[in-house]
Formats: C-alpha cells, sequence, structure tokens
C-alpha cells in the first residue's frame, strides 16, 4: 500500500493504489502467457533434450551470463536434486582455468534469450572442441546460439511484463519454466522415487522420514505390556495410562496377542457383567501386525495403511518387543523422539 503521505490526497492514492494494482496484474498476466506458450512448442527438440540428458554418462553443465546465468544456476541445481548430476559454469570463468571441469561425456546446457551474448558465444567453440553436445535455450531460432547448438529449444516471449518491454522478466519466467520441465520429464524418465530425493536432501523433512527407521521414531518406555491372564479391568488401566490405545500381550517375552480400545468397547457392550471377570486372552487379538526395527518408516506407515490400522508392535528376530510406532510418527513433519 502507497504510504499515507500527508501532501497526497486520499483520492490521489487510491488512483496510485490502483495503478499499482494494474501494472501488477499485467505483469503476472505476461508472465503466465509467457509459460503457456511453451507448451506447443514442447515437441520433438524437447524430446531429443530429455532422451539426451538421460543417457548423458556425465554431468550437464548449464551456462549463461547475466540474468540468464542467474536462471541457470536455479535450473543446474533443480537437476542436481532431481538426480541428474548438474552444476552452473560462468563463461567468463571457462576462460580462467575452469575450462578443465568439462569432458567429453558431459552435456552443455547454454541460455541466452537473444543467443547472441558475446561473451558465450566465444565459449561455445571451447566446447565444441571437446566434442561436447551443446543444448541452446534463446528465444531466437535463427541466432548464431541456435546454430552453435545440436538440440535448440525456444523459449520466444511476445513481450516482456515490464512496462518498457526492455527487463528481463517474462522471458527469465520462461527459462524458468523451462528448466523445471526438463526436471520433471527427467524425474518421469528417469523413474525417480521419492526415496532418491530424500537421499539427495538429508538435510530437509522429506529426507528424513523417508531415510530414517522404525527405531528413530518408535515408543519405547512405559509400554503397555499385559498377560493372557490379566483380567479386564486392569487390562483397561495398563491401556489407559499406556496412551497408545493399546495393550501389548505377551508371554515369556513374547508377542502372542494385541488388544485396542475398540476392543475393549466392543467386549464391555458384548460381555455385560462377565467383562470384568474376563482374561485378556478371550478378547486379544492373536495375529498383531508387527515390523522391524531396522525398517524405514516410510515402509511402516505404508504398512498401517494397507492393514487401516494405526499402530505396529516392533519385535526382533525372536519375536521379543522391542517398541510401538504409530501412524503419527511417520507423518512428514512430525518430531523424532529421539
Amino acid at each position: 500500500m502507497v504510504e499515507n503521505d500527508h501532501c497526497i490526497s486520499k483520492h490521489t492514492i487510491a488512483m496510485l493504489e490502483s495503478e499499482i494494482i494494474k501494472r501488477a496484474t499485467e505483469c503476472l498476466h505476461a508472465e503466465s502467457a509467457a509459460i503457456e506458450a511453451l507448451i506447443p512448442r514442447l515437441d520433438e527438440h524437447f524430446v531429443r533434450a530429455v532422451a539426451t540428458i538421460r543417457n548423458c554418462k556425465g554431468k550437464v553443465v548449464v551456462t549463461g551470463v547475466g540474468k540468464s546465468g542467474h536462471i541457470g544456476s536455479k535450473i543446474a541445481a533443480t537437476l542436481a536434486s532431481t538426480g541428474t548430476p548438474a552444476f552452473f559454469l560462468n563463461p567468463l570463468d571457462a576462460y580462467h582455468g575452469d575450462l578443465g571441469m568439462l569432458a567429453s561425456e558431459d552435456i552443455v546446457l547454454a541460455i541466452s534469450y537473444s543467443g547472441a551474448t558475446e561473451e558465450l558465444l566465444r565459449f561455445l567453440p571451447l566446447i565444441q572442441a571437446k566434442h561436447i553436445q551443446i543444448i541452446g535455450v534463446s528465444g531466437n531460432t535463427d541466432s548464431l546460439l541456435a546454430r552453435y547448438s545440436d538440440i535448440h529449444l525456444n523459449i520466444a516471449v511476445e513481450r516482456e511484463a515490464d512496462p518498457l518491454n526492455l527487463i528481463p522478466t517474462a522471458s527469465t519466467t520462461a527459462t524458468l519454466a523451462l528448466g523445471d520441465a526438463l526436471a520433471c520429464a527427467l524425474v518421469e524418465a528417469k523413474h525417480f522415487q521419492p526415496t532418491d530425493f530424500a537421499a539427495l536432501h538429508p538435510g530437509g523433512d522429506l529426507g528424513r522420514k523417508l531415510l530414517a527407521k522404525v527405531e528413530d521414531v518408535m515408543f519405547t518406555e512405559s509400554l503397555p505390556f499385559l498377560t493372557p491372564q490379566t483380567l479386564m479391568p486392569e487390562a483397561i488401566e495398563i491401556v489407559t495410562n499406556g496412551k497408545l490405545g493399546i495393550g501389548i500381550v505377551t508371554e515369556n517375552e513374547a508377542l502372542v496377542g494385541i488388544i485396542t480400545d475398540g476392543d475393549i468397547r466392543r467386549a464391555m457392550q458384548r460381555l455385560g457383567q462377565d467383562f470384568f471377570t474376563t482374561p485378556v486372552s478371550e478378547i486379544m487379538s492373536t495375529n498383531p501386525k508387527t515390523i522391524s526395527k531396522d525398517a524405514k518408516i516410510v515402509e511402516a506407515g505404508e504398512k498401517m495403511n494397507h492393514h487401516s490400522i494405526h499402530t505396529l508392535i516392533v519385535v526382533n528376530e525372536e519375536g521379543k518387543v522391542m517398541g510401538v510406532v504409530d501412524s503419527f510418527s511417520c507423518l512428514p513433519g512430525t518430531r523424532f523422539y529421539h
């Protein structure tokens, strides 16, 4: 909102605010149109680019100058984070030793909206001398960059989004979107999975969740243990104090059953007064679902979803109870208990 200056009338402020909103809206419409215009250009050239990157034995080296360089740096980061080894190289640095980063099995993704950026064009013959394939990205299919390229991707926009039609806005948005489209297509082509993403993002929440093991999140203290002979009044107290909604039934330290809040409610309705003299063995489920402490928590979540349950008993190879993991522990964003 425009600052309420005492020297500016409320009417003038309203007019300025209206113009600001109008201009910002026009900007977003122009950038949206630039992205929409890319869709009909997803043709055989785009498919060849994806296939070439998919089959690349080396790295994808993204290069560009100025705003194209900033966008290229982000594209390189997106590719690297989705399983395609990539890095950004400034053409100016290539003249001062960084050319040694390139190898013949690499691919160069060269970005210049005009296709005529001098610093980039002087870099391209050096790339060709190393017999490296070039995927050019520009808004001019007749540019020198397009001619140098083995594959050319067209990012032409009708106009930039700023009032002067000068500032790289719609063109950089289109370039960034095309880079995202390449990355998304490569995710599909490479059969990239959430666990692959997690392995490349170990510091993120998703990475922690997908890489973490059941051992990292399971409850191990004050577990609600019962025996088959435990009578229901005592079982209710133990299950309530356990705060997990279940009772773990063991015999000689081995898991033999499980009883839930729902089991208890249904038994009370069915048995009436006999409920209070009924042992746990008459109510418990004798086939509780279990999991190893070394399993990934994503596996635990999938198992609970498959069986429509909210809790798994963690056991070792001898069937001894090690802990309990619940569905809440397996949700993204849930803190670890250890």
